[in-house]
């Protein structure tokens, strides 16, 4: 296309041709009688997208960070224990935000380059006797470095713990580029975005919700409002 530049960066990524040219149409006014069914369209192909059949898709007007928020925010407590691991730009950035929106944040450092460790997880979990540990947060590809963990191998920890910890997995950069199962693996909150592995324009937070995290946001006391959860599942139903 005319006047086309190439991005050689972590994200955005380039945008196919065919995506442009699809964009080019008037804007729809969300009230239509037709914006109903666009939304139904997008939901039900998400659901293929996370291979799910359980969880919610959910999408948000923000980045992936806003995404990170919201998983924070609908599912836990003020004060309550996440643990991550960090190895990378993007995970450490997660982690600092766990800490100012004032979760109390365990972080397992790994040398950049490398992924996280099952091993660890499993170490600290099993430690985890009065289940404290209320999150577990992965990055599944970490941007910084293109280095992709076992999200899998995180949930196996988990399963032989019996820990009821929920299961985070950011997956910006890897849903659509990298193998992502939501219902295979029991993941309860994957967080991405349009701008990476999905080659969109940047601005949508997409995300999905399994059952276990949402009724975990019929009792959490964090205040929320743009990023809620709930209020997003009922527009969307309406």
């Amino acid at each position: 296309m005319a006047g086309q530049s190439f991005l050689f960066v972590p994200g955005p990524s380039n945008v196919p041709n065919r995506i442009l040219r699809a964009m080019a149409v008037p804007m729809e006014d969300h009230r239509s009688v037709a914006f109903p069914e666009l939304t139904h369209e997008i939901i039900q192909g998400l659901k293929k997208l996370f291979r799910t059949e359980k969880a919610h898709p959910i999408v948000f007007p923000s980045s992936g960070t806003g995404c990170w928020e919201a998983a924070l925010t609908n599912c836990l407590n003020p004060g309550d224990r996440v643990l991550i691991a960090r190895f990378g730009q993007f995970s450490h950035l997660w982690a600092e935000m766990a800490k100012r929106l004032g979760f109390d944040v365990i972080v397992l450092d790994e040398e950049w380059g490398t992924g996280a460790s099952p091993k660890k997880f499993h170490e600290v979990l099993s430690q985890d006797t009065q289940h404290a540990i209320k999150a577990v947060l992965i990055c599944q590809n970490e941007t910084a470095t293109g280095v992709t963990s076992s999200v899998p191998d995180i949930r196996a920890a988990l399963d032989d713990l019996k820990h009821p910890a929920l299961l985070m997995v950011d997956s910006v950069s890897a849903l659509g580029s990298i193998d992502f199962r939501m219902d295979d693996w029991a993941v309860d909150i994957c967080i991405s975005g349009s701008q990476k592995g999905l080659m969109l324009p940047a601005g949508m937070g997409i995300t999905c919700v399994s059952l276990k995290a949402l009724e975990q946001t019929q009792h959490n006391q964090y205040k929320r409002c743009y990023f809620d959860y709930q209020d997003m599942i009922r527009s969307n139903e309406t």
